[in-house]
């Protein structure tokens, strides 16, 4: 074993070509032969690069469609012989097997390939890499004499160290590409099967390999003392505040991207209710302290800071439709201040203003991309990992059960359903009131109660914040009324519609408050908890 190993042969052969002429031009100009398979190697030709195709190595022609080209001895006995191992030596010499010193690599784009709309199983098995990460495995295994390169990021790391090291590379260089390139596998790997189990698997396999790259590294998590990075799924289609575009801002914290998922989660899910209106809310803490659907953005954003204008005061701000310029003019009100705009678009003119308004306002484009729906969702505790299906439908008000009280009209069944989805964004206990905004043109949040230990406490904070617009509102728990003391805190408030899962051994005593009262009460039959 030696520290410095010279870099006298290379193999390259890449799917992601960005950068690869470059890098294989200089290192042909240190004199290293290249070795090249396929596409690269034309790549390399097309550029004037001098380049021994795979088969003239492996006296074997590419065949069946590329599916088999470099699984040969003559490249793997290459790759993973130990130079200083007698029998390695002399295998290598007796079937004229030559070092290869740096392997370049990057795999088939399987995660592309599977996020392209329509495509087919077919499609997508093709591009599961064989040959590819059978070279960077061996490659990574010999790390004590090869150097494995599975990402154009480190060209240039690797031709620096060549030009420092005498052309040569270090173990310490050696053994951190290494643990990259298994890395680079085992995400590859995990793509795979986590298509695979999609396509008919079981939905929680005995093994879960969870693949993510690393977005950004953030200055601080939720605390100054806690260090924190955000990771992004490769195979996501839908849009994300992780992968979001960065307009105009300072950078993103671990609070500002909590926050801002959840802004963007209901405001989505506000969209979902009605598909001809906006979703729009502001949030605080992840919990929704405005939300609004409305006909038009600018109305959108006007009725969900309605909601609470002192909560929301340096809170997010999420929309589901593109911000204009009049959306943007209301954002840049007097009267606001927000940390984070989340939005698919913004028009130029939106973008310009928002900018001018605010120096350190952080406007995020998510795109347009549809939100997968039934996807699975992870929560690390302490030596493990809970993994369950999202509750992310819109409330079906077809199987709600009228139970007590007048008859709803169906603007109030939509309203309804609207602030199911409020209430399902908030931290349990939880509690919504709202209703057709007195501003009118939508429908809005007026006051919430979340994150209390009992739902008492929910029902009267949602009370205290809605005011005198609880006259007349809809009212709606995340889960049951274990006795009939919050109801008559909403209905006392105001409140003439109630709604709720239902399931309490105590229902019948809530439904006779309502039906004494004149309160409308309906059943979901779903429990709408989030932790």
């Amino acid at each position: 074993m030696t520290d410095l190993v010279p870099i006298r042969r290379a193999l390259l052969s890449v799917s992601d070509k960005t950068g690869i002429v470059e890098f294989a031009r200089d290192l042909a100009s240190r004199g290293v032969e290249l070795i090249s398979t396929g596409g690269t190697a034309r790549a390399l030709t097309d550029a004037g690069l001098a380049a021994t195709p795979v088969e003239r190595v492996t006296g074997f022609p590419e065949m069946m469609d590329s599916r088999v080209k470099t699984l040969h001895p003559a490249i793997h006995g290459g790759i993973l012989a130990l130079r200083d191992n007698h029998d390695h030596a002399e295998a290598m010499r007796s079937h004229a097997i030559g070092a290869i010193d740096l392997v370049c690599v990057n795999l088939y784009p399987f995660e592309r390939t599977i996020a392209t709309p329509g495509v087919t199983r077919e499609e997508a098995v093709e591009q599961i890499d064989i040959g590819g990460p059978a070279m960077v495995r061996s490659a990574a295994k010999n790390h004590e004499w090869v150097a494995v390169v599975t990402d154009p990021a480190d060209y240039s790391r690797v031709l620096h160290e060549i030009e420092r090291s005498g052309g040569a590379t270090t173990r310490a260089l050696r053994a951190d590409l290494a643990a990259a390139a298994f890395s680079h596998t085992s995400a590859y790997d995990a793509a795979i099967a986590a298509y695979l189990r999609g396509a008919g698997a079981e939905r929680f396999p005995a093994h879960l390999r969870l693949a993510f790259e690393r977005r950004a590294e953030l200055r601080y998590g939720e605390n100054p003392h806690q260090a924190a990075a955000a990771y992004a799924l490769p195979a996501w289609t839908g849009p994300s505040v992780v992968t979001a575009e960065q307009l105009h801002g300072k950078p993103l914290s671990y609070n500002n991207l909590l926050d801002a998922a959840a802004a963007l989660d209901l405001a989505l899910m506000l969209a979902a209710c009605d598909e001809g209106r906006v979703g729009a809310c502001v949030v605080k803490h992840t919990n929704p302290c405005g939300a609004a659907l409305a006909e038009s953005a600018t109305l959108a954003v006007e009725l969900a800071i309605a909601g609470d204008p002192l909560a929301g005061y340096g809170g997010i701000v999420a929309l589901s439709a593109e911000v204009d310029a009049a959306a943007a003019e209301r954002l840049c009100a007097e009267d606001a201040f927000f940390e984070v705009v989340v939005a698919p678009s913004f028009e130029w003119a939106a973008l310009e203003r928002l900018r001018e308004r605010w120096k350190n306002l952080r406007l995020l484009q998510t795109g347009r991309g549809t939100r997968p729906f039934g996807t699975l969702e992870a929560r690390t505790v302490a030596g493990g990992l809970l993994v369950q299906e999202r509750d992310d439908r819109p409330g079906d008000t077809a199987s709600w059960v009228h139970a007590a009280g007048p008859a709803p009209t169906p603007e109030r069944l939509a309203h309804a359903r609207a602030l199911e989805a409020v209430v399902r964004a908030l931290s349990s206990n939880a509690v919504a009131i709202g209703g057709a905004a007195p501003e009118g043109g939508g429908v809005r949040l007026f006051g919430a109660g979340a994150g209390q230990m009992d739902r008492l406490a929910s029902c009267r904070i949602a009370a205290e914040k809605a005011g005198v617009l609880a006259r007349g509102a809809i009212a709606v728990s995340d889960a049951f009324f274990p006795f009939p003391d919050g109801p008559h805190v909403l209905i006392d408030s105001g409140v003439t519609m109630i709604v709720h899962p239902g399931g309490s051994k105590r229902d019948a005593e809530t439904f006779a408050l309502c039906e004494d009262r004149g309160v409308t009460c309906l059943t979901t039959g779903v429990r709408r908890f989030r932790h």
